[in-house]
């Protein structure tokens, strides 16, 4: 089933939960993946982009979990979150994005333990990831991967065996933020 969903819009969040629920009955797992990554040095920032990272990384999440917490309730189930590497490291250029992931951290564990004991938060935070995007940036990659203990760039099957990790792990497990970073935090 796909629906359209415009995260900037609360209606719009709401009506694709409500949507979901009606096609799949009671919901199991809510994964916020979608995220906003912009380059902009700090004093270039604008407002708009400002308030759409957080928008987008913070607010959008927030409302999708607030919507899904009666479904989630009953069977017991569980929310992931897509964090970031930016969320522990200040990189200069990306002041908005590295902001909204590190709110998003904190949310992941506000909502742990408030939603505990039904339902289980988790979070996924990616470190340098190739997508597709040596083409575009192989001097970035190479650079990052030399600095990486694992002296690669991570694969999006990374990012997805993270996020299958906390979608299988015990119910136990929650409040946790898992680095799938090769190291790349240590340094």
């Amino acid at each position: 089933m796909a629906l359209e969903c415009d995260l900037r819009e609360e209606k719009s969040i709401q009506r694709a939960v409500e949507e979901t629920r009606q096609g799949f009955g009671a919901l199991e797992l809510l994964i916020n993946n979608a995220g906003v990554f912009q380059t902009a040095k700090l004093e270039e920032i604008t407002a708009e982009q400002w308030d759409e990272s957080f928008g987008v990384n913070v607010r959008a999440p927030f409302l999708f979990s607030k919507y899904c917490i009666p479904s989630l309730r009953e069977s017991r189930g569980g929310i992931i979150n897509l964090g970031s590497l930016g969320a522990k490291k200040p990189w200069t250029t990306h002041a908005h994005y590295c902001s909204s992931k590190a709110a998003l951290h904190m949310l992941t564990e506000v909502m742990a333990k408030a939603l505990a004991p039904e339902i289980a938060v988790n979070c996924v935070a990616p470190g340098m990831i190739d997508a597709g995007g040596a083409d575009r940036y192989p001097d970035l990659l190479q650079r990052v991967a030399e600095q990486t203990p694992m002296k690669r760039a991570g694969s999006p099957q990374d990012v997805v065996s993270g996020v299958m990790y906390f979608a299988t792990a015990p119910h136990f497990i929650t409040g946790q933020v898992l680095m799938v970073d090769g190291g790349l935090g240590l340094r």
